[in-house]
């Protein structure tokens, strides 16, 4: 990661045209290391002009089953700033932190104060909660509630995580606090707009059933009032049973689901079994962007194609 912070290329323009992005050399920007591109690209916004933070995970690597490479390590060991979702998201660096970074900061996105987040969902069919919420039996852990961790996908949660973040750079390269809090400011009034615009977009959606490869998008569907009725799976690594696959084509027909979204960074072979008979279409809806290029616009690309996909296959006519 260079400590040599410049105009990047392909960075906010709504950013650029507040002359925020001035070239300049910083010696001491901390050394910023982001797990997940969507994570990563909030914080390449706060940063813009002053440092670029490098991310762990690129192209189509998942956090459910992520290995460290040598390069990684390397990224891990000469941090000052560690930002993942939590401890039980990125679990492949539980066992790393301590030695390869010990004397870097960690943040955990579940623990930043206002952050909201929704209770895990087990797979399968969901039934639908009084408030047209999908809710099925919550999954109980060492006698505690577990959460859905895909806690970026909700623009309100992004703010929180960008108003987070600009504290803590700011505390630890005091020299361009204002700066980090000039670039949040912007970055906060994009995500304002951009909730604006799929609230309005995925609006003519909300009564029209759909299912998902896996749980990740439980923020997606309550903050627009969307209606996923199941997941294929639990877990995105495992083998689905044909328990389940029943349970789910079932769901699909009693339903009328009209789509069933797979996802790129797993390419289950049962979608046209699935669907086979049923009037439902297949889709794609990608959770963290993993063929968009890494840098501060990906989390607004992300979350504009999530929207676009949505609207493409639901949109059509049965």
């Amino acid at each position: 990661m260079s400590n040599n912070s410049g105009l990047r290329a392909g960075s906010f323009m709504f950013l650029a045209g507040l002359g925020l992005l001035l070239p300049t050399l910083v010696l001491a920007t901390p050394r910023v290391v982001v797990t997940i591109k969507p994570i990563h690209s909030l914080v390449a916004g706060i940063m813009a002009g002053i440092g670029e933070p490098a991310l762990l995970i690129a192209g189509a690597g998942s956090p459910h089953y992520y290995s460290l490479r040598p390069s990684d390590a390397k990224l891990l060991t000469r941090a000052d700033l560690v930002v993942r979702v939590s401890a039980d998201f990125e679990t492949f660096l539980n066992r790393s932190l301590a030695s390869l970074a010990p004397g870097a900061r960690i943040v955990s996105l579940d623990e930043l104060p206002g952050i909201a987040l929704l209770p895990a969902r087990e797979g399968g069919v969901w039934e639908e909660h009084a408030d047209g919420q999908a809710i099925s039996a919550m999954v109980e852990g060492n006698g505690h509630e577990e959460f859905n961790l895909h806690l970026w996908l909700d623009p309100q949660n992004a703010r929180i995580i960008v108003a987070g973040l600009v504290n803590i750079l700011a505390e630890l390269d005091p020299a361009e606090a204002e700066r980090y809090r000039a670039n949040g400011a912007a970055l906060e009034k994009h995500l304002t707009r951009l909730d604006l615009d799929l609230a309005r977009q995925l609006e003519p959606l909300a009564d029209l059933p759909y299912v998902v490869f896996h749980d990740a998008y439980p923020y997606l569907e309550k903050r627009y009032h969307l209606r996923a009725v199941g997941s294929i799976t639990v877990d995105p690594g495992r083998a689905v049973g044909a328990r389940r696959l029943a349970e789910i084509r079932e769901k699909i027909k009693a339903t009328g689901a009209r789509c069933v979204f797979r996802e790129p960074q797993f390419e289950p072979k049962l979608m046209s079994l699935l669907t086979e008979g049923t009037g439902a279409t297949i889709g794609i809806l990608d959770p963290l962007g993993a063929d968009l290029p890494a840098g501060p616009e990906a989390y607004f690309l992300l979350m504009n194609r999530l929207g676009d996909s949505l609207r493409e296959c639901l949109e059509r006519t049965p």
